[in-house]
């Protein structure tokens, strides 16, 4: 059977009236893909919208404007930046939003002082938008429950009790990020494969909510032949992947959600995600129900020991050496362009 990524009526599958054969395709994505689009989830539509009406608005500023809403401190998960490829051309801006505003706030939530300190690079807030924060906190939490709710149903795929998950601590582990594509215009465009604006990569999450909206399917999933599968955009519709961590607890029965977002010609293209850990106490290891007697596929690891290195990782593998220098000097980074990139 061919690998498909299904819209899944979420209250319906968590339902006692759910439809084996809708139960069924949850269990074949889970397992084939790695991801899932759901409806009917339980997040209004006025939150959506207003929250991408808001951040629109600062994507829209212009850029001398928007480099104010770089970090103050280089830090590359906090504030505005943009993502040039290695011609200066404009592949992605990004709005990164830590989840906690300072260290004192993570402390207040539960978080021990070590790793508070994760909290200690502020958000940056636009001045043009007062009312920002407060709207992303309730989209935060919104999607922190869908994420909830579909490891509820995973639980229900799988044959086992959701308390079979390690989920009971607080508070969860979460990043925010809004992806701005740019239109493409740039004729080196040939197939899907010639230009792609986000590599392939699996999150390394538990699950990863994420909302797009725009007017062409840059969103792919990978099939397990390694063929691609376009995530259209369906109204009013969020898309789930699963993570890393989802991988590990399953030991590899649940696939973790490989995905890429490919140029798109002449259109925009926008995408909002929320990334589920658990808190960062856990243990990531695969769990009881799904190790056999020869033991786990995977070593067990901290959560909290891949979430404090996560920057200097990512710089490792990702950073420029201009953004590393500014991360090392603690000040803001904001990428050079070509004119080409910047008309």
């Amino acid at each position: 059977m061919t690998a498909q990524i299904p819209v899944i009526d979420l209250e319906l599958a968590l339902s006692d009236d759910a439809p084996e054969e809708l139960i069924a395709s949850v269990r074949a994505a889970a397992e084939q893909v790695g991801i899932i689009q759901v409806v009917n989830h339980g997040v209004p539509a006025e939150l959506i919208d207003d929250f991408h009406d808001r951040i629109g608005r600062v994507l829209a500023l212009p850029r001398e404007e928007k480099a104010k809403l770089a970090s103050p401190t280089g830090h590359p998960y906090r504030g505005w930046r943009q993502w040039p490829d290695d011609f200066g051309r404009l592949e992605l801006e990004r709005f990164n939003i830590g989840q906690f505003d300072t260290v004192e706030e993570a402390k207040a939530a539960g978080l021990s002082e070590e790793y508070a300190q994760l909290y200690a690079h502020p958000n940056v807030w636009p001045p043009q938008e007062p009312g920002l924060a407060a709207v992303t906190r309730l989209y935060h939490d919104a999607s922190v429950g869908v994420a909830e709710r579909v490891l509820a149903l995973y639980s229900r795929v799988l044959g086992v009790p959701l308390s079979t998950f390690p989920i009971s601590g607080r508070p969860y582990y979460t990043s925010f990020v809004v992806n701005d594509y740019p239109t493409w215009t740039h004729e080196d465009t040939g197939t899907d494969d010639d230009k792609l604006l986000l590599l392939e990569h699996a999150d390394g999450s538990a699950l990863t909510v994420l909302h797009q909206r725009g007017d062409y399917a840059g969103l792919q999933g990978q099939a397990p032949d390694g063929s691609w599968i376009p995530v259209p955009i369906v109204p009013g519709a969020l898309q789930v992947f699963s993570g890393h961590i989802l991988t590990k607890w399953t030991n590899g029965r649940l696939r973790p959600g490989r995905h890429r977002v490919v140029a798109g010609g002449t259109v925009t293209r926008r995408s909002t995600g929320v990334f589920w850990h658990p808190s960062l106490d856990t243990v990531i290891e695969p769990l009881e129900p799904f190790v056999g007697p020869e033991g786990g596929d995977f070593e067990p690891e901290l959560l909290w020991d891949q979430a404090g290195g996560q920057v200097e990782e990512y710089l490792r593998v990702f950073g420029r050496p201009d953004q590393i220098a500014a991360w090392r000097e603690r000040r803001p980074y904001v990428a050079e362009l070509t004119e080409l990139a910047e008309a």
